[in-house]
């Protein structure tokens, strides 16, 4: 009979105990939800708030060009960086953002040799590639391409770093020849 009542009390403080952690956990989530969800939600708003490259490209502005992916682990750290600097400047320069996964963008990823992301190419006003990162990057590298985009020197930079997400090959869009039979 004793035994039954430690049996029971030990189950009973199991489940006290399984209950705290839970609720933990969902405390936890909640009050960190930011960030743990924002870089991937940035991602995504920064594809919807992109300005289409035939237009960036003929507007005579700047332009940011960004590839990436939102799987990419590099690029979701890097989101939040990005967000400050287009919040910063996206009144004088376009920002575009082609995610790699979207066949749409295929011909400016083999144009541009996107073999890595992230990768951010900037251009002067005029559409000259001005400098290219890949992987990555220190914001304030990124800062100051962009305040030098104007000025009168202008030499091509390619600033590469090990850090990044080789890209994926998409078999979502290899077509097949289908039988007409």
């Amino acid at each position: 009979m004793q035994s039954e009542t430690r049996e029971q009390i030990l189950n009973k403080d199991l489940k006290k105990i399984i209950v705290l952690l839970i609720t933990i956990l969902i405390i936890t989530l909640i009050l960190f939800r930011n960030s743990f969800f924002q870089s991937t939600y940035l991602l995504k708003s920064f594809g919807e708030s992109s300005v289409d490259p035939a237009v960036a490209f003929e507007n005579n502005k700047p332009t940011f060009l960004e590839f990436y992916a939102e799987w990419c682990e590099v690029c979701k750290e890097m989101a939040p960086k990005v967000s400050s600097l287009k919040e910063e400047y996206e009144k004088d320069i376009n920002f575009v953002f082609l995610n790699v996964d979207n066949q749409k963008w295929d011909s400016y990823i083999r144009k541009f040799n996107v073999n890595g992301i992230p990768q951010v190419n900037l251009f002067d006003s005029n559409g000259n590639l001005v400098s290219t990162f890949k992987g990555k990057q220190e914001e304030l590298k990124i800062r100051d391409s962009i305040d030098k985009l104007e000025s009168e020197t202008k030499s091509r930079e390619d600033i590469l770093n090990a850090e990044f997400s080789v890209i994926k090959e998409n078999k979502n869009n290899n077509l097949k020849p289908r039988s007409h039979g």
